[in-house]
């Protein structure tokens, strides 16, 4: 976890916060803002930044997509 930045750290947390450890227990940027409480660009951010370094993963849904992390 030392390669990501400050903010995805805290994006990170509060996805295991969350519960959100499989495919089948997706939350959506939303949650992941309220319980990080961070913006809303900051959260996406991260949340990209998680994916591109394979610990998170992003699931497109036909409302809004959905994430959750995979180490």
């Amino acid at each position: 976890m030392d390669e990501v930045s400050p903010n995805a750290k805290k994006v990170y947390e509060a996805i295991k916060k969350l519960g959100a450890t499989s495919e089948d227990k997706l939350k959506s940027a939303d949650d992941i803002m309220k319980a990080s409480a961070l913006g809303k660009a900051v959260v996406a951010a991260a949340l990209q930044e998680l994916s591109n370094k394979g610990l998170a993963k992003r699931v497109a849904r036909s409302k809004s997509a959905g994430y959750y992390i995979l180490k």
